[in-house]
Parts: structure tokens; C-alpha cells; sequence
């Protein structure tokens, strides 16, 4: 072994010594990213203390040791340029984190900046929430009412190109780092879609991204609309406010419940906890599994269901994630709900952050997280109980047919209310097929509800 080879074995280890207290001194702090970044979820832990590290379960094995020191000094000899130590030590770190899965990263620099910046407040962007599978770029879901989502970009849309540049892994930053920048700046993305032949190109003008987490309405006298975008540290309160003003427009219970999860990419944990509890009177909502005895939680419904019981239909579809596929999990495992669409996202890992110093940190897969009755969601996902595909109705051409009461002299109905039968699709159905379909459902099931008891 050459004698430079020999000698990094020490200069590795005293690095490893002086890093690893690093981990155990920092908490990991909570972390909620807006759109545009990778989600992250708040550690498990609800008391702040930091994860505690596992002991190591064996030492290193010399002779891997000896194989990725003699690497690096193959590098630092060989290569057709010079590569300093830190740009090589860096560069091993990325790579073990990112062959874990597509959530675990290094974040150094720049990295570790913007997500700092992201905690903290809006920024400028498109609103596109992505993962990487494979080597591909994929949109988990746009948020509303911003600059992607107005355009027509749809979950699932495979990212090819930013501003004619080609985008794909192994790491999501340049791909967010292209799609951020100055409010009124443009981007163009060119996505590949499934049902497309040709790729689709999306001018977008960036814009503040600031997206309300809670937005509710009457869709007709007693059923209401929940619409829930991302889950905001502000997510639990405001559903309870929007309940409150929903019973109080409809002088008491509601008759029904529409929530709305699709296209929701998550968020804070404790948010989708609250939210779960608004309409649960008890029991398991969530937990967690890791390695690690901080990794694992326990999370249950205090007694008050603050929609009062109200009938509840809850629509999921490919771009709902993480902190709405918790939520989604538990009302169903509780057959609280009925869940409609098409099956979620399937993200069911926690990631926390470990900083190492000031200006880097990792982003580690802790934990996964179980529906009350042990189903994992990871890569599996929620899978509706009906499914209702995403489309919009047309009413058909009719033929002129004769009824009663177009013959002459007939006679009139002693009813003096005459319901309309036009056979034209209401603009709900025209506009949201499945949103439609959720009211239709809960209508029904009112109807029942009210012979049984009458």
C-alpha cells in the first residue's frame, strides 16, 4: 500500500471522532418546507429533545476501510484533475446518503441555506412539490392557487427540462434551484404526461408562494366543502374556525362533509394529528416505527369530534402525500369516512434534520408511519374504498320525447311544486366530477339516515 494511502486511515477516523458528537449535541429541529423543496416532516418526538444515536452494532470492518480509503487516494493521484480532500469527503457522504432512499440527503452550503430560508417564511417559485424516482424528476402534486397549478401542471408529470436544460437525478437541487427565483421572472418546463404523445411545455411567470392551508364553503344547505392544500403548523386551528362558521351557517350539525386531501403533498405531523382528531371521538390516529426508541410515537384522538359526527367523504388522489395520507389512513381504519378517488402517493417515512455544524446537516429517514391497524404507508399508499377517477361530465344529446303534461287538456298536479327535469349535468359535476360524485354520495346516504329514523 502506498504510503499517502497508509496514512489517510488516521486523518478518516479523527474526522469520524470529530463529527460524531456533533449528532448527539443538536437537536434536530422541526422542519416544514413550502412548495418547491422536498417535504419534510417534524421529528416524532414531541418534547424537542433530540434523537438519541444508537451505539454502533459492530466496528468497521478493516478491509472496507482500507478499499474506500485506497479509493480516495486513487483519486487524488489519478484523476485528470486535482480534487481537494473536502470536495472528496463531501462528495462520499452525498453518495451514502443518497443510495438510501429518495428522501435522505446531504445538505451542505447553499443546500442547507435554502432550507433554512424555506422555513421561514414565502419565497419565490412555481408551487411544484417533486420527488425523484429513479432518475426522473416527478411532480408529487401542484398547490393551489399558484403559478403551476393555474397553468395545468398535474401530479404525476415527469419534469424533462427547465429552460431547455435537461433535469433528472441523482439529487432534487438543481431542479429546485431552477424552478425558484425573482416573483415575475419566467420559467419554462417541459413535462412528459401519460396520456400525452408529445411532451407539454408550460410557460410560468414566478410568483410570491404563499399558500392558504384551509379553505372551506357550503356546496348546497347542510353539505360542506373542506379543501386542506398542504398541512401548516396553523392547519389544526384554522379547521376548527372553518367548522365553527360552516355549523353556524347552517344553524347547527351538518348534513355532510366533503374534505378534500388530493393533490396535498403534507407537512407538519402534529397538523395532520389535529386534524384527524377534529373528527375522530377517540382512539389510535397514528404511529411510528424506527430503529431508534425516540423514533417511535404514539399519537390518539382526545373525546371531542368537533364536526359532530357528520357523514364525511374524504377524496385522495396520486398527488396526496405524506401528512394527508395519515389523516386519510386513520378516518378510514375508523370507518369514519368513506375514502374516494384514486390511490395516494404512498410516502410513509419521517425525515429529520441533524445538523453537523452551521453550514451542513443530514436529512436522515427515521421512522415510518402505520394507520391505526398497522398498515404501512410507505410505497403503498391509501386506496380509496370507491374509486372515482378524475374527469368532468357532458350532458348527452336528448331526443324529443312526449310527456303528460305537453298533451293537450291534460290534467294539472294538485302538487303545486313542479321539480324541473332538464338532464343537464349540474355545473358541480361539469366543473369537479368527483367532488360531485362525494356530494351525491353523502346526499344518499342523509336520505337513509333520515328514513331510518323517521
Amino acid at each position: 500500500m502506498p504510503l499517502a494511502t497508509a496514512r489517510l486511515p488516521l486523518v478518516l477516523i479523527a474526522a469520524l471522532l470529530a463529527v460524531a458528537p456533533t449528532f448527539a449535541a443538536d437537536a434536530p429541529p422541526r422542519v416544514e418546507l413550502p412548495a418547491g423543496t422536498e417535504r419534510i416532516e417534524s421529528e416524532p418526538r414531541g418534547d424537542g429533545a433530540p434523537l438519541p444515536l444508537a451505539p454502533p452494532a459492530e466496528a468497521l470492518p478493516l478491509e472496507d476501510l482500507r478499499a474506500f480509503v485506497e479509493v480516495i487516494d486513487r483519486i487524488r493521484s489519478a484523476y485528470v484533475e486535482d480534487v481537494d480532500d473536502r470536495t472528496l469527503f463531501e462528495s462520499a457522504i452525498r453518495g451514502m446518503l443518497d443510495a438510501l432512499d429518495p428522501h435522505s440527503a446531504y445538505l451542505a452550503g447553499r443546500e442547507y441555506s435554502d432550507l433554512q430560508e424555506a422555513t421561514s417564511g414565502s419565497f419565490g417559485g412555481v408551487g411544484l412539490e417533486v420527488s425523484i424516482e429513479g432518475s426522473e424528476v416527478r411532480v408529487i402534486a401542484p398547490l393551489d392557487d399558484t403559478p403551476a397549478q393555474r397553468a395545468g401542471v398535474l401530479a404525476g408529470d415527469v419534469i424533462l427540462e427547465i429552460d431547455g436544460e435537461t433535469v433528472g437525478g441523482p439529487t432534487l437541487l438543481p431542479t429546485i434551484e431552477a424552478m425558484r427565483g425573482e416573483p415575475g421572472t419566467t420559467v419554462t418546463l417541459r413535462v412528459r404526461r401519460n396520456e400525452a404523445e408529445d411532451p407539454l411545455e408550460f410557460e410560468l411567470v414566478r410568483d410570491v408562494i404563499e399558500v392558504a392551508s384551509v379553505n372551506a364553503e357550503v356546496l348546497e344547505p347542510g353539505f360542506a366543502y373542506i379543501r386542506i392544500s398542504q398541512f401548516q403548523s396553523r392547519t389544526g386551528r384554522d379547521l376548527e374556525r372553518a367548522l365553527g362558521q360552516l355549523q353556524d351557517q347552517n344553524g347547527g350539525k351538518l348534513d355532510g362533509i366533503v374534505l378534500d386531501l388530493r393533490n396535498n403533498p403534507g407537512g407538519v405531523l402534529q397538523a395532520s394529528v389535529q386534524v384527524a382528531d377534529s373528527f375522530l371521538s377517540g382512539g389510535r390516529i397514528v404511529y411510528t416505527e424506527g430503529r431508534l426508541a425516540g423514533a417511535e410515537a404514539s399519537y390518539d384522538a382526545t373525546a371531542d369530534d368537533l364536526s359532530n359526527g357528520a357523514p364525511m367523504v374524504v377524496l385522495v388522489n396520486e398527488g396526496s402525500a405524506s401528512a394527508a395520507e395519515i389523516v386519510a389512513g386513520a378516518l378510514q381504519d375508523h370507518h369514519r369516512a368513506v375514502i374516494m378517488g384514486t390511490p395516494s402517493f404512498g410516502k410513509g417515512s419521517v425525515q429529520t434534520v441533524l445538523p453537523l455544524s452551521d453550514d451542513r446537516a443530514i436529512k436522515l429517514t427515521t421512522a415510518l408511519y402505520f394507520t391505526p391497524n398497522g398498515r404501512s404507508i410507505q410505497a403503498q399508499g391509501i386506496v380509496p374504498d370507491i374509486t372515482v377517477e378524475r374527469g368532468r361530465v357532458r350532458a348527452a344529446e336528448r331526443q324529443a320525447r312526449t310527456r303528460e303534461a305537453d298533451l293537450p287538456g291534460h290534467l294539472d298536479s294538485p302538487d303545486a311544486t313542479q321539480g324541473s327535469d332538464s338532464g343537464d349535468p349540474s355545473a358541480l359535476q361539469s366543473e369537479d366530477y368527483q367532488v360531485a360524485e362525494a356530494l351525491n354520495l353523502l346526499k344518499g346516504l342523509h336520505l337513509l339516515s333520515m328514513r331510518s329514523e323517521g
